[in-house]
């Protein structure tokens, strides 16, 4: 059990400030007093600022209100600052301004003028490369060639032996645009041209020219040119070390004969692959300044802990300011402002009291499971790693995982392992471009025994059992051969495992058979498991068609945890443990409370709490999730809880319909008997209400109606009821529900999406329900999430009046202040207190923990 949360906070009083810079407004939007627009005409950033500071209101139809010019004529008066900044909302709605030309703001680069103190707009590209200019390209032109620098290695593997130096990319396209629209705009600027491809999504178009001429024609010709409120900008699809490496001959193997290549490779050992380079040094002058895997996976690697500590703080502060900013704006006219906003501006415009951080016990090494991509590297191997940065910015190029001090030893070397196989593999690599190829992604998921409290340093000893999970697409590749590479890369996996020193644990390969576009699967993708060669000739144990049944176990507060290969589990366990009896703690349970645990996945956090609490219901999507936490109650001999496989918003309503509405007809069973003098209800009463519970004293669902998966399924609200109602236990209830379940607490944590608003809208809406703790790893959602469970709701509901061609462009939290409007009339919760829990050092990302009461 882990130790109290104050105890674990990383020099709290530091961590937690509690500025007053820019406090909120005590006042609402509808309050008779007005606020006054402090900033200056003049404010070179007025424009940017004005545009900005509520970008939601902007979408959903409001006007910016501006200061007329001149003496009140139709025209514009030529004002000192007329034109001399760039207009926002031309910028950021796709070049439309509803003031046209009469917009005090200059629409694009062409409209700007120079300003009374001779400069420009700080945000135009002139001020840019003025500034550039003094700095003598040393502060701009690094910044500039970092952010704008593509790195789609599959357009250089597809070059079919051209030369490099003729493809160019188009920067800042828009993702709208296909591979005609980007042909036509060429056209219609007079650009000679070989070929031109572009993709839906991407921002980059690239481009072929047939010589050196039409390259510097084409360069001349797009200089300056804008699309819309971009400037487009052209770039280079490699740096130049992937070029001089292909002139070398090593760049990419070629496939001309897959078949002969695979017969030759097969008459090999099969055990490890001897025909890669693997130490080959990158060539080219800008490898240098060239993006790394660390930079990318782990950017705040360079700082000490406790700055790490300080910096998520300080970021989690003002994104919970952001809660408060928004659910001000978001409360109805007419309704006072709810005491936790009033009081925001004693906490510096919190919520909340935002408690501190809680510090991982382990700070490298920690992931017990990583997802490594399949591609080419700068230099044009073969590579499994992680991606250098964004696909629709351009960027596939994939570098290995050295010096990511969150991977550990045993996922980097599988990692290799895999890589070099890759070298000689006659199957060909996933290419993002035109989604075609074979070999997609390697996932290593790790399992430990159990550990003491103390012995978290001693981590790599603990991995008792490794699953690696291999994402492939088959389409229109022979199952033979397919096998054949199976078999020869197993014995290359199990080669390695057993020439490390010390030896790695290999309990499961998987396959994972997926089509899709990107590497996020589906979680009813096929799998199979593959078998893995004994050192007595045989083969693994638990051999299985079916690759759902390949687990591996990993233990948390002293709880053996079986995982399966798509089920969710925390990546960093020991800390995990903080994160769950922190959970527990501000969810001030008791055997009297009935806990629901949505978002369940493997039921972590019910089972770590089940012996604290009457009874718990989780619920989870996933199948093979709610598989592993029946296993994992029966391996702990947990029998007060219950998991329901079904889509939160599908079953959430029902399943607190039932528990609550028998909880609330036995109380006043109860009262109403105590009140007349009637006899006290008989064994047989009791029994049958009990008869209305789910099992409380078997861990296993009888109820095959929510056993399978269930999301999507129409009337699956009905079927979850039909089956509540038939299947119970009378066995070991010895109290009657309301006697043993007094109160209801939910845990909730979602996925980076955060919760749907159909269970949004039933929290929220039950009376019932008065303590919900928020475990959030995207405290975004968070925002969102917490805006509409806590803000009044209006009294008169505005369903059906939403604006249809607006919600696609605000953010979550303007989306969220939009359906508040259509929130029924209940009672808020209000945020009670907040902890941030660090899961992920090294990373910007950490867990947030949110206290909600009513």
């Amino acid at each position: 059990m882990a130790a109290s949360p104050i105890d674990e906070m990383a020099t709290p009083k530091p961590l937690n400030p509690t500025d007053g810079e820019n406090p909120p407004l005590t006042l609402n939007g509808h309050d008779s007093t007005p606020q006054p627009d402090l900033r200056s005409p003049s404010d070179p950033h007025s424009a940017a600022a004005a545009g900005a500071a509520d970008d939601d209101d902007a979408v959903s139809g409001q006007k910016r209100k501006r200061e007329s010019e001149g003496d009140g004529s139709d025209h514009p008066s030529p004002h000192l600052l007329w034109k001399t900044s760039l207009c926002s909302y031309f910028r950021r709605d796709s070049g439309s301004c509803s003031h046209g030309a009469a917009c005090r703001y200059a629409h694009g680069e062409e409209e700007l003028r120079l300003r009374p103190d001779k400069t420009w707009d700080p945000t135009s590209e002139r001020a840019k490369k003025a500034l550039r200019a003094a700095d003598g390209g040393k502060r701009g032109d690094a910044s500039e060639s970092a952010k704008e620098d593509v790195l789609m290695t599959e357009m250089m593997v597809d070059d079919d032996g051209g030369d490099g130096k003729l493809s160019k990319c188009i920067v800042h396209l828009p993702r709208k645009w296909s591979s005609d629209h980007l042909r036509k705009f060429l056209d219609e600027q007079g650009i000679i041209h070989k070929s031109a491809k572009k993709k839906k999504g991407m921002v980059v178009g690239f481009v072929t020219f047939e010589d050196a001429e039409q390259l510097k024609s084409a360069i001349e010709g797009l200089e300056g040119k804008s699309i819309g409120s971009k400037n487009i900008k052209i770039a280079d699809v490699m740096p130049r070390s992937f070029e001089n490496k292909a002139k070398q001959g090593v760049a990419v193997p070629q496939r001309e004969s897959l078949n002969d290549e695979v017969e030759e490779n097969a008459v090999s050992d099969g055990s490890r692959n001897d025909c890669s380079n693997t130490n080959t040094p990158a060539l080219g002058g800008s490898s240098a300044r060239a993006r790394s895997a660390r930079d990318v996976v782990t950017p705040l690697a360079h700082m000490s802990y406790v700055d790490q500590l300080v910096h998520k703080v300080n970021a989690l502060m003002q994104m919970l300011k952001k809660l408060t900013r928004n659910a001000r704006k978001a409360c109805p006219s007419g309704i006072s402002l709810p005491d936790w906003i009033l009081k925001s501006k004693e906490r510096g415009g919190l919520p909340c009291e935002l408690e501190g951080i809680m510090e991982s016990p382990l700070t490298d090494g920690y992931r017990n499971k990583c997802e490594f991509s399949v591609g080419y590297s700068l230099q044009g191997k073969p590579t499994v790693g992680f991606m250098l940065g964004n696909y629709r910015e351009g960027v596939t190029a994939v570098e290995e995982p050295i010096d990511c001090p969150n991977v550990s030893r045993i996922a980097c070397k599988y990692a290799s392992i895999f890589q070099e196989f890759l070298q000689c593999s006659g199957l060909p690599i996933w290419n993002r471009f035109n989604n075609t190829g074979f070999w997609r992604q390697l996932t290593v998921r790790e399992g430990r025994t159990n550990r003491k409290s103390g012995d978290s340093e001693n981590r790599e000893s603990s991995i008792a059992e490794v699953m690696l999970i291999l994402q492939v697409c088959s389409v229109g590749l022979d199952n033979a051969i397919v096998s054949s590479e199976f078999e020869r890369l197993v014995q290359a996996f199990v080669a390695g495992a057993a020439e490390s020193i010390p030896s790695m644990p290999l309990t499961a390969v998987v396959v994972q058979d997926h089509q899709g576009i990107s590497n996020a699967a589906p979680a009813n993708a096929p799998l199979r498991l593959l078998p893995i060669p004994q050192p007595n000739n045989g083969v693994s144990a638990e051999l299985t068609k079916d690759g759902k049944e390949a687990r591996i176990h990993d233990y948390i507060s002293n709880l053996q945890f079986c995982i399966s290969p798509t089920a969710f589990f925390q990546v960093n366990t020991l800390a995990a443990e903080k994160l769950y009896s922190l959970a527990g703690d501000w969810a001030g349970l008791d055997q009297d409370t009935l806990l629901f645990d949505v978002c369940c996945g493997t039921g972590t956090i019910g089972l770590t709490l089940a012996h604290r609490v009457g009874m718990v219901i989780g619920i989870e999507m996933n199948a093979s999730a709610v598989s592993d936490a029946q296993r994992n109650a029966e391996i702990n001999g947990i029998r007060n809880c219950k998991f329901v496989c079904a889509k939160a918003e599908d079953v959430m309503g029902s399943l607190l319909k039932e528990y609550l509405h028998a909880i609330t007809q036995n109380l006043d069973e109860v009262a109403s008997a105590s009140q007349s003098h009637e006899e006290p209800i008989s064994a047989e009463s009791e029994g049958a209400v009990a008869d209305k519970m789910l099992e409380t004293e078997n861990g296993s669902n009888n109820c095959p109606e929510i056993n399978q998966e269930a999301s999507g399924s129409p009337g699956i609200k009905e079927q979850v009821s039909e089956c509540l109602e038939e299947k119970s236990s009378t066995s070991g209830l010895g109290r009657t529900p309301a006697q043993q379940f007094k109160k209801v607490v939910a845990i909730v944590d979602p996925p980076r999406m955060g919760l749907h608003p159909t269970v949004i809208k039933v929290l929220r809406t039950h009376p019932h329900l008065r303590k919900l703790v928020y475990i959030s790893c995207n405290p975004e959602t968070l925002v969102a999430n917490a805006i509409e469970l806590c803000t009044p709701s209006p009294e008169n509901n505005e369903k059906g009046k939403k604006d249809s061609r607006a919600w696609r462009n605000m953010s979550s939290a303007g989306l969220a202040r939009h359906r508040v409007k259509s929130m029924p009339n209940s009672e808020p919760f209000h945020p009670v207190k907040a902890m941030a829990v660090d899961l992920f050092p090294h990373t910007p990302h950490c867990e947030l923990v949110m206290l909600l009461e009513r």
